[in-house]
């Protein structure tokens, strides 16, 4: 793309836009700018809000992908590739999944995590090689994270990605109507679910680290949370397969086992003990009043809803 293109298409984006309500920011007191800051930020959830029913249709498909033994595998640039790669580390501790069920893939390799590495993003060739080093397939769902939606190595990753049969998604903080234009039709025409949320200008112009990256991470946190929900790895509203790593996830299994179950410190314990440290496995033996050999079976059974095990039923993943 010839810079001046670049130039103009950059000036017709929501996201680079000057904010009204934040004109005269660099003469304000700390304290106002702060609160045009927040005032600003609170608009962010009610702009996610309008997406529910495309970060719903997001859900289900990534659920079926897990359920196939598939991934979601994330591709942004920036702040964009770095929220994914955060939302995708914290999977395995919060919810006992393996550390590629949810992986996080950035413009630039894993020192763009800490350092910006300059014109990766500009590169759809990039984006295309890293899907093809991931083996992406039909199992896999493939997330773009591009606020401005036009970034050149997340169009080439999501574009790479249908083409090997994935489905694909896209999170951006640009109007859904952008997708209509001649420019983005080939990101348009490979996507199965783009979830638009119109978070506006930015309070610093064009610094979408600000509200644009606040967005993506409460719909990135909607979309895992929803899905792990729907795997049952979720009890009430508990974490019941977090890995006890260190010395503060197994006190908070004690706790969890504890809240679930009225028992006191000593006997969640040693249930988790008995379990083998396993924290779905202690909440049915006791709230079962069962051995470990029958909540495990229970478990099983209940395709790992806890409170299925609990009950006796089998739980049919449809």
């Amino acid at each position: 793309m010839e810079n001046k293109e670049l130039f103009f298409q950059l000036q017709k984006l929501s996201t680079e836009q000057r904010n009204p309500s934040s004109m005269d920011i660099d003469a304000r007191s700390v304290t106002d700018i702060l609160t045009i800051i927040n005032s600003e930020d609170k608009k962010v959830a009610l702009a996610v809000e309008t997406q529910i029913p495309y970060i719903a249709m997001a859900v289900e498909l990534v659920v079926k992908a897990f359920r196939s033994g598939g991934r979601l595998i994330y591709v942004g640039a920036g702040t964009s590739g770095r929220v994914g790669v955060v939302d995708a580390s914290e999977c395995p501790p919060t919810f006992g999944v393996p550390h590629d069920m949810v992986q996080g893939v950035i413009a630039g390799g894993e020192g763009a995590m800490f350092k910006a590495v300059e014109g990766a993003e500009d590169k759809p060739e990039g984006g295309a090689r890293d899907v093809d080093v991931k083996d992406v397939g039909p199992n896999d769902v493939v997330c773009g994270i591009a606020a401005s939606m036009r970034t050149p190595y997340v169009i080439g990753a999501v574009v790479r990605a249908k083409a090997r049969g994935a489905k694909t998604l896209y999170v951006t903080t640009n109007p859904r109507t952008n997708l209509d234009l001649p420019e983005y039709r080939p990101l348009a025409d490979a996507l199965d679910v783009a979830i638009c949320a119109e978070v506006g200008p930015e309070v610093v112009m064009g610094s979408t680290r600000m509200k644009s990256g606040t967005a993506q991470k409460m719909i990135l946190n909607m979309i895992t949370t929803a899905a792990m929900i729907r795997l049952g790895k979720i009890y009430e509203n508990m974490m019941i397969d977090l890995q006890m790593t260190n010395n503060k996830l197994v006190e908070r299994a004690k706790r969890v086992v504890m809240t679930v179950t009225g028992v006191d410190y000593a006997v969640a314990e040693k249930h988790l003990g008995d379990a083998g440290g396993h924290v779905k496995t202690a909440i049915v033996m006791i709230k079962a009043n069962v051995g470990y050999d029958e909540a495990t079976e229970r478990l099983r059974r209940a395709s790992g809803f806890v409170r299925a095990a609990i009950e006796g039923k089998e739980y049919t993943i449809a």
